[in-house]
């Protein structure tokens, strides 16, 4: 069971409504200046910008939870390794987030036998839901699952993913590919 886990393996209580608020504050005040939109040249940059803060705040959970999750949106993973090229921002970021430093594993790049612990792409992005719902705030529209489409970004299609679950009232939108994130052993 994971550490603030239910029985069920569910978060909850004091402790990760805590970290999760912590990961807020950081994702809130992260400065993200023009080099990290290099790698995407899709506009509106605000719109992306906005998925990738809601993309950070659904890791900061899954990290709490010990889950793999999936990235949905072609544009906000361009974004994130934008963010990731920024180095010493990027890592004084996963410290005030996470207290740790959040590892991108992209399709192909993960550790040996961590593909098989994370699950089908399905199962990530199912998790990418389910970590959304636990970070998104009360009446906030989930962008990431049609920014693809709303920006022009070719997304993650025809990368063999099957029809993604998507969070309660978000619009239909591209399929994605993994981007691996692991929690401490």
């Amino acid at each position: 069971m994971a550490v603030g886990a239910e029985p069920d393996g569910g978060p909850s209580g004091w402790w990760f409504d805590r970290r999760t608020a912590r990961v807020r504050v950081a994702v809130e005040a992260l400065e993200l200046p023009p080099a990290v939109f290099r790698t995407c040249p899709f506009e509106p940059r605000e719109l992306i910008e906005t998925g990738l803060r809601q993309w950070l705040r659904c890791c900061g959970a899954a990290l709490l939870d010990r889950q793999v999750i999936g990235m949905p949106s072609y544009a906000v993973d361009e974004a994130w390794h934008g963010l990731i090229l920024c180095t010493g921002r990027y890592q004084a970021f996963c410290r005030a987030a996470y207290g740790r430093f959040l590892h991108h594993h992209p399709e192909g790049g993960a550790p040996p036998g961590a593909a098989r612990r994370s699950g089908s792409m399905h199962e990530q992005l199912r998790r990418t839901a389910v970590a959304w719902s636990l970070v998104a705030r009360p009446g906030e529209e989930c962008v990431l699952w049609d920014l693809d489409a709303r920006v022009g970004a070719p997304g993650f299609a025809g990368q063999g993913v099957q029809a993604a679950p998507r969070p309660p009232g978000s619009a239909p939108g591209p399929a994605g590919r993994p981007a691996e994130r692991r929690a401490p052993a």
